[in-house]
């Protein structure tokens, strides 16, 4: 039997309501919430909190579950959290894998991102406690 993967992804607004996203070094070098696979013996709230750390150098306080979506291409779960930084800090670049970070204004996302990064965010912000599961099918590209 192989194993579920599983990932994690935070959203973090400022005080402003921007959302921090993080720019790919890789692939469509595209927008995306910090975030990324669970390692071994790793809850998905750790994972949130260690990719945020990784990808853009801040300390957060994992919270409130906004989403899980399940990508049956790859047999994959992905949670979302709300995440609050723990001290007053700006995001910086922090892995090779990622050549930007920045507060971006809801009204004017950067591209490309995909459907699913866009999707994620709005269900942060309309939280519908009764529709936390999502089936997801291959990303679209918002260029």
């Amino acid at each position: 039997m192989s194993e579920k993967l599983m990932g994690a992804a935070a959203v973090i607004f400022n005080s402003e309501g921007r959302v921090l996203l993080v720019k790919h070094s890789y692939g469509k070098n595209n927008w995306d919430l910090p975030g990324g696979k669970s390692e071994k013996d790793e809850s998905v709230q750790e994972t949130a909190k260690r990719e945020v750390m990784e990808e853009t150098g801040l300390e957060v306080t994992v919270g409130q579950l906004t989403g899980i979506y399940y990508d049956p291409n790859y047999d994959m779960h992905h949670f979302v959290f709300i995440s609050t930084i723990n001290y007053d800090q700006e995001p910086k670049p922090s892995s090779p894998e990622i050549l930007e970070c920045r507060y971006c204004s809801l009204d004017d996302l950067p591209k490309p991102i995909s459907d699913f990064t866009f999707n994620r965010i709005q269900e942060a912000i309309e939280i519908n406690s009764k529709h936390l599961f999502h089936v997801i099918g291959p990303r679209k590209w918002i260029e």
